[in-house]
């Protein structure tokens, strides 16, 4: 699984990482850099699907790749922080207890996007110290050369294999070019598994207004989940009725009404497009009241989004999720959290999210604290920084005036770390 993710002259950001948990929960003020740091996991994840460096930032008509976001915000112009024109995007993989892969991706976006320099390393870590092995070293041809190659060297296996040059192009991710080679079993299984792990990433923003139509059958949900009723409907019989009987207990958990029943159906003469329907009974009427997506709130729809994402992705993934709360009321986030929470846990999959939302950020509680993580800006340079709220120097002392909504609301949290040399006050930067 994913431990963290570096973000080096990405965006805003000269050089942060964000750390990797089973809940990881990120808050910050507008134009703090939040949504750069989710752009940045976007271009990574579409960069190791081996889709076009260029295409990755830019983005391309029609293109619905499994994970891909399209174009990210500001595109090649606003992808390295100004006035440079690269930047780099490290991320370290846990495969067990003893190794981790360290794979680190450089990008140059002038005068065309192309790799100047990639890496795979396999950390194996004891207790006197932890032994480095390079799997692939790739780097650009020297510019300064007559007839600069277009494309670029790698060597494999610690610099002991022979050099990959025939084909490797410049304008694609080494990684996604060398898991078609010829390579020794220890590199080639590094580089499936690093592959494997970072496509798993699945950014989730749930659009309510695209799920309320008939959608046709598919293999997977859609990053805007406009597809879930199609989706589910798709399932092996057996899997279908498990995930909307899970579906249905969340839900029901609402406050609106009792919701007794969520299930998808297929409709037209073909049966392959299918509608999203539910019960739910108010009061005392005897008989549950029928109807489907298009009769449903956005806040209904968005959270079966969510549970759909949490309850169908493979065991082992990251879920990000930017403004996780967007059209859910304050007074549900409890049930929001602990749902995240409990599925999380039993399906082993991690979740990166953000929020502006005051009542979720108070039901995280102390212990949750570590998991925590501000995103700021320097008020010397205005660069955007990371920083484990568990290492504000202050902390305590400002948790004795309120809860973390209650700071948050009124900028306390940004405040404290602005009183350090114009960059926060911080205990022990990680």
């Amino acid at each position: 699984m994913i431990k963290e993710i570096r973000f080096i002259n990405w965006k805003s950001f000269k050089d942060a990482k964000v750390y990797i948990d089973p809940l990881n929960v990120l808050i910050g003020t507008n134009a703090s850099g939040k949504s750069n740091l989710i752009d940045g996991i976007a271009f990574l994840t579409n960069a190791v699907n081996g889709i076009n460096l260029q295409t990755s930032l830019d983005g391309q008509s029609g293109m619905f790749l499994e994970g891909a976001v399209g174009a990210i915000r500001g595109g090649t112009e606003y992808a390295a922080m100004m006035p440079g024109d690269q930047f780099t995007i490290e991320t370290v993989i846990q495969e067990d207890e003893k190794i981790d892969y360290k794979y680190t991706l450089t990008v140059r976006t002038k005068p065309q996007v192309e790799v100047i320099a990639e890496s795979l390393i396999k950390i194996v870590r004891n207790k006197s110290k932890n032994k480095e092995t390079n799997m692939f070293t790739a780097y650009r041809s020297d510019d300064k050369d007559e007839n600069p190659s277009p494309i670029i060297a790698a060597h494999t296996n610690n610099g002991k294999g022979k050099p990959v040059r025939k084909d490797l192009k410049n304008v694609i991710s080494v990684i996604s070019q060398l898991k078609n080679y010829e390579i020794t079993k220890e590199v080639s299984y590094a580089i499936q598994f690093v592959i494997d792990t970072i496509e798993e990433i699945f950014i989730l923003d749930p659009v309510p207004s695209l799920m309320r139509d008939y959608k046709p059958f598919s293999p997977y949900l859609l990053k805007n989940a406009s597809n879930l009723a199609g989706m589910i409907a798709a399932l092996p019989e057996d899997k279908k009725q498990r995930i909307e009987r899970q579906l249905t207990m969340y839900l029901s958990k609402l406050p609106e009404g009792e919701i007794t029943r969520v299930w998808t159906a297929p409709i037209g003469l073909f049966q392959k497009d299918a509608m999203l329907y539910c019960e739910e009974k108010w009061g005392s009427a005897e008989n549950p009241t029928m109807i489907d997506a298009r009769g449903m709130s956005d806040g209904t729809l968005r959270f079966l989004g969510i549970l759909t994402a949490l309850l169908t992705r493979p065991s082992g993934s990251l879920i990000v999720i930017e403004e996780v709360d967007n059209g859910l009321h304050p007074s549900r986030a409890t049930l929001l959290l602990k749902t995240m929470q409990e599925i999380g846990a039993q399906r082993n999959i991690d979740l990166l999210i953000t929020t502006h939302n005051p009542a979720l950020m108070d039901e995280l509680g102390a212990e949750m604290i570590p998991f925590i993580q501000v995103v700021h800006r320097n008020t010397e340079d205005g660069t955007s920084k990371i920083t484990l709220m568990e290492d504000i120097k202050m902390l305590p002392k400002l948790l004795a005036h309120g809860s973390v909504g209650e700071l948050s609301t009124k900028g306390e949290i940004e405040k404290s770390l602005a009183q350090r040399n114009g960059e926060g006050g911080v205990s022990n930067e990680k």
